[in-house]
């Protein structure tokens, strides 16, 4: 894996790539080795007070299996105008075909600038989305996310996204077990939806402001049996009404909507961990039955739970 900086870097996203992949193990081995490369290696500015020495130059980047380009603060960056300089655009060249490529906030703008995102969904930062809509029209520009996976292509939108991102990827790799592994090290939340909104109105409770969290924490300890709404309510003595509009401030989505998130994810850990039957899986999960389940891991992982397992368990 290849991690591509360029002066004005944020030194936290570059250490948000190293800190996670290093962390992927399965057996003490690690899974991955992170390189960090320059256009010209030597000395990087940072967003910063410091400055780091980055060793390796854009030769790495023709044998990495996975480049990741995270943003940059320079004033000298593709975002401002839309194009790559011959150095920059020389060095992503040397990527090979097929090579899986990432972004973490303002990167989008480096991919969206070499062609890689035409017609292609993506993210970025909700406050650069105005630029990048009206420098990259063919890019089907998502604001609204945590970020997108278009197969070899991949977008995140501002820096703590770029955690989930890199777990994602780490995921979709090695499976829940190994990321979940990674979360609980650094101290992570395991797993956030993709299509979470990037921007929630209320992240942080006011002092003596009644949330929705005792509800979620209740919710994932009955995900076997149906849930209904006004169960989740009646847990916080609130409305439905003010519940649902409480709960999208807070979390992002609506309470229907991450219940099933949360369902998908208990079915793929049981896939993953377990030799349980699909059937026995879906009731576990809340899905009731294997059809259901069927359904909603091919809607959104686009597989079957028999491939699932067969690829994951394996792992």
């Amino acid at each position: 894996m290849a991690v591509l900086v360029r002066h004005g870097m944020l030194p936290i996203e570059l250490g948000i790539v190293h800190r996670l992949f290093s962390q992927a193990k399965i057996g003490g081995e690690r899974l991955y080795d992170v390189l960090t490369c320059a256009v010209t290696p030597g000395p990087i500015r940072t967003d910063t007070d410091i400055t780091i020495t980055v060793p390796h130059g854009p030769e790495v980047l023709a044998t990495a299996d996975t480049v990741v380009v995270p943003a940059s603060h320079d004033d000298d960056e593709p975002r401002y105008y839309g194009q790559l300089g011959p150095a920059l655009a020389a060095a992503l060249a040397r990527i090979r075909p097929g090579t899986r490529i990432a972004s973490i906030c303002t990167g989008a703008f480096v991919l969206a600038s070499a062609g890689l995102l035409d017609g292609r969904r993506a993210t970025t930062h909700w406050r650069s989305a105005d630029d990048f809509r009206a420098l990259f029209p063919a890019v089907k520009l998502d604001p609204d996310v945590l970020y997108t996976d278009e197969g070899d292509v991949l977008t995140s939108a501002g820096v703590a996204s770029g955690i989930d991102l890199c777990l994602h990827m780490i995921r979709r790799d090695h499976g829940s077990a190994v990321a979940n592994d990674v979360a609980r090290g650094t101290v992570v939340s395991p797993h956030r939806e993709g299509g979470q909104a990037q921007f929630i109105r209320r992240p942080v409770p006011e002092p003596q402001f009644a949330t929705t969290g005792n509800a979620r924490a209740w919710a994932l300890e009955q995900l076997h049996r149906p849930l209904t709404l006004k169960e989740l309510a009646a847990r916080q003595s609130m409305s439905t009404r003010t519940f649902t509009r409480r709960f999208r401030e807070e979390v992002g989505v609506s309470p229907l909507q991450w219940l099933t998130q949360q369902r998908i994810e208990r079915a793929r850990q049981l896939l993953e961990q377990t030799d349980l039957p699909v059937d026995r899986i879906a009731a576990d999960s809340g899905f009731g039955t294997a059809a259901s389940l069927r359904q909603h891991l091919q809607s959104t992982l686009g597989v079957s739970p028999s491939a699932y397992r067969s690829t994951f368990r394996a792992s």
